[in-house]
Parts: C-alpha cells; sequence; structure tokens
C-alpha cells in the first residue's frame, strides 16, 4: 500500500463577497488529489481536499517540500500497523521533517490540506463514510446521523440594504436552518447596530443569531462593541480581536458576559491551548472554531480536543470552522456542537451534498465512503480534472 502521486491547483473563487476586514475578490484555494495504488471497484482509490476558505491556495510549499517527503518516504512507514490502511500519524510526522518548530500557518495549511486528503481515502480503503471512520477511532464508536448547523452569512455586498440582508435571513430560515450568523465590523457601530436589529426582526430571538468581527478591532473599538452587544443575547460574538492578543481577549470576557467565539485564525495546538488559557475564554460558555485542514488536520485536530477536553473543554462548545462536507464529517464522528454552512456563497466550494437539506436546523451525514465531495456535482467536476 502506498501513495502513488500528490497532485495540487490552486483554483480562484471569484468572489464579492467582503467582511469587515477584507473582500475575497483576489481569493483562491489549492484543491487536492491523493492517488493510491489500493483498487476499489477496479479504479484507484483517490482521496481529495481543498485548504476550506479564507486563506489563499498554499500548492507552493506542498510542491517544494511536503509532497517530495512522501514521494520519497519507504512506503512501509506510512501505514498502519495491520498494513490494511495508513497511518495518519505517521504521515504527518513524515511531512514535519526537518521543519522548524513555531511559524506554523506557513506549512499548516500546505500539510493539512494533503492529510485531509488522506482521510479521504481512508475511508474510501475502509469503505464507510469520514464521519464513521473518526467516530469509531476518536468518539468511543458513538455514530451520528446529523450535524447541528447553522449559517455564516449576513456579508458585506456592494449596493445590498438592509432589506437585502433581512431577505437573505428570511431565505436561509426558510430553508430548514434555525440559526444564522452576520458580519459586523465593516460599518460604523451604530450602522452595524441598525442591521443586527432588522435581522433580529427577521430571526426572532438573539440566541437564534451569533455575529462575527472577523478579528477587526482594536481596543476602544472591540469593548465598545462589546458594551453594546451584550444586551441583545446573541448566541456568540466571534472573532472581537486577534486571539493572539490574549490581554484583549481576557478584558472582552470581563466585559461580556455572553458567549465568545474564537480559534479560527490559530493553526497550532500550542496556540489554541495558550487562547484558552490566557485568553480567559470560559470553558461553561465560549466556543472554539478551529479549521482543521488549515490546522495540519485531522489527526493534529483529535490532539486540539483531547488537550482542551484535558482543560474542560466539553465537545458541544466546539464547532469546526469551514462551511463546507470537510467540516461537516469532522463535527459529526468526533461529536462536537455543530458545523458552519455557506450556502450560496464561495462558488462550489461552499455548502454541502448537492441533496443535503437542513431540517430544524440539522443536516443528515452523508452516506458515501469517505467525505463524499462525488455528491457535490460542481466541486467534483473541479476535483476531476486533477486525475483525468
Amino acid at each position: 500500500m502506498r501513495i502513488v502521486d500528490i497532485r495540487e491547483t490552486a483554483v480562484p473563487l471569484r468572489s464579492s463577497l467582503a467582511n469587515s476586514g477584507f473582500d475575497f475578490s483576489e481569493m483562491t484555494t489549492s484543491v487536492v488529489a491523493l492517488v493510491t495504488d489500493v483498487m476499489r471497484e477496479g479504479r484507484p482509490v483517490v482521496g481529495f481536499a481543498f485548504n476550506s476558505t479564507g486563506r489563499y491556495a498554499c500548492g507552493a510549499q506542498m510542491r517544494e517540500r511536503f509532497i517530495p517527503r512522501l514521494k520519497r518516504a519507504d512506503a512501509a512507514t506510512l501505514v498502519d500497523a495491520d498494513g490494511c490502511n495508513f497511518d495518519p500519524g505517521k504521515v504527518l510526522a513524515c511531512m514535519l521533517q526537518r521543519e522548524k518548530s513555531g511559524g506554523h500557518s506557513e506549512r499548516s495549511i500546505a500539510i493539512g490540506t494533503i492529510e485531509v486528503a488522506l482521510w479521504d481515502a481512508m475511508a474510501k480503503i475502509a469503505e464507510v463514510p469520514l464521519h464513521r471512520l473518526l467516530a469509531e477511532r476518536y468518539n468511543g464508536g458513538k455514530v451520528a446521523c446529523e450535524v447541528f448547523c447553522y449559517v455564516g452569512g449576513g456579508w458585506y455586498l456592494p449596493g445590498a440594504t438592509i432589506a437585502d440582508l433581512q431577505d437573505e435571513m428570511r431565505r436561509h430560515l426558510d430553508a430548514g436552518y434555525t440559526m444564522v450568523k452576520m458580519k459586523i465590523g465593516g460599518l460604523p457601530l451604530a450602522e452595524d447596530l441598525r442591521r443586527l436589529e432588522a435581522v433580529l426582526t427577521v430571526v426572532g430571538r438573539g440566541e437564534r443569531l451569533a455575529v462575527d468581527a472577523n478579528c477587526k478591532f482594536a481596543r476602544a473599538d472591540a469593548l465598545a462593541y462589546a458594551q453594546a452587544l451584550a444586551p441583545y443575547g446573541l448566541r456568540w460574538f466571534e472573532e472581537p480581536c486577534d486571539p493572539l492578543d490574549y490581554a484583549l481577549m481576557a478584558e472582552i470576557a470581563s466585559h461580556y458576559a455572553p458567549s465568545l467565539a474564537s480559534g479560527e485564525n490559530l493553526f497550532s495546538t500550542q496556540d489554541v491551548e495558550n487562547l484558552a488559557r490566557f485568553g480567559a475564554l470560559r470553558a461553561d460558555r465560549d466556543i472554539i472554531q478551529i479549521d482543521p485542514p488549515q490546522s495540519y488536520g485531522i489527526a493534529q485536530y483529535a490532539r486540539t480536543v483531547a488537550m482542551l477536553e484535558d482543560h474542560g473543554w466539553k465537545r458541544t462548545s466546539l464547532f469546526p470552522h469551514g462551511g463546507n462536507q470537510m467540516s461537516l464529517h469532522i463535527a459529526g464522528g468526533f461529536g462536537l456542537g455543530g458545523a458552519e454552512s455557506y450556502p450560496g456563497v464561495f462558488g462550489a466550494f461552499g455548502g454541502f451534498a448537492d441533496d443535503a437539506r437542513p431540517i430544524d436546523g440539522r443536516v443528515r451525514l452523508p452516506d458515501l465512503p469517505g467525505i463524499g465531495f462525488e455528491a457535490q456535482s460542481a466541486l467534483y467536476r473541479i476535483m476531476r480534472e486533477l486525475i483525468d
């Protein structure tokens, strides 16, 4: 059993979306195909992944370091003890050879994307959906059927009005979602509050709405927003500042009694532990949102989950970032609190299988072996180009 080839291509998102800090007009993502010599139904098993959203394509690092290391490795050093499947820990260790500690995001996204593609191949080799394989390994065999999902929406769009924003949120609720999230920080506080209050007239209660500042705020604005948002009883206030500014995170937490959420811009277990310890995040109410394909992959995510549990965090407080089929499987397999959804945004890279339909805010997990990108017709066409 061996990895025959790993192929990568950069694909532009071509999106006019914007959050409080930047727009996605130049954003790209790396798509990876990991080809094995294992045969199923007369064809080699191929694992696919992409590097989620919000970070640019990372093919240069893959081609220069990580793909050559895996292709040079003795195949026997990358498989599990019984030789029946690959060992993701060994594959991760191989890619990390001769890498200096620290500076995680320079390599964590490239490594994580390849590693998630490996998991897609591993689940196909085992002939089970990825969430089932993860449940067997990391959740005591407790296999979920569905996952709670909320919509990451409320973006800043050119020319969009408050009425347009309300219409968007109505569409999400009509589609079967029960919780939505909207962007803040791209307009002055008073205008953002008008947008928020307009959305609340649609969703009905603060607990059905979260807000996301995308790390926009320095101290004065962060505290002003925290004070202004507190009375609304929102589900959470996400990424109010740079998550590495532990002092400011702690100060915000002291001024904001409801839930905070952070973590999507952290790329290592140690960084997440530092946030939990020194950023004064509260395990009884706050949310941690790591993006596994951008953070060394699933095997390392399992180590991060174990670390957080050692610090008193429950899995229901963990929501993987990404809004895609990868994060859906990870949420279901690990038994997490839920997953994000990006319906109608980021082109082929947002959302789940073509036939996925939320019912009362929950999305049924796919039954196809692996991640099931094959059931996302537009995305799978892009992925197939790497192997056709």
